[in-house]
């Protein structure tokens, strides 16, 4: 089994940046064996959507956030991280982090990101 613990959310303005967190916790062999982890989020009235991930050692973006957000991971810690700069209005939305081994997929409890002047 594995645990994904999200951290890090909160109100900043346009412009500004914050680093999300996520706490990667549980069996140390199903952790090894994930295929991919990432964030996912889900504005008010939306579909959630993928935001970034790590996959075989490659990283994706939506297109609506690359260059502006960065995805890393530190295996020897147990966390993944998602640094969010130049953050827009429409960025306000709450993050899950996001694990995937073969059928299964693992979420984490999400955080609030508000982006407003």
């Amino acid at each position: 089994q594995v645990q994904l613990g999200d951290s890090g959310g909160g109100l900043v303005q346009p412009g500004g940046s914050l680093m999300l967190s996520c706490q990667v916790a549980g069996n140390v062999w199903e952790i090894s064996q994930l295929d991919s982890l990432g964030y996912y989020r889900q504005a008010p009235g939306k579909q959630r959507e993928l935001v970034a991930v790590i996959s075989s050692g490659s990283e994706k973006y939506a297109d609506s956030v690359r260059g502006r957000f960065s995805i890393s991971r530190d295996t020897a810690k147990g966390f993944l991280y998602l640094q969010m700069n130049s953050l827009k209005v429409e960025d306000t939305a709450v993050y899950y982090c996001y694990a995937n081994r073969r059928q299964f997929d693992y979420w984490g409890q999400g955080t609030q990101v508000t982006v407003s002047s």
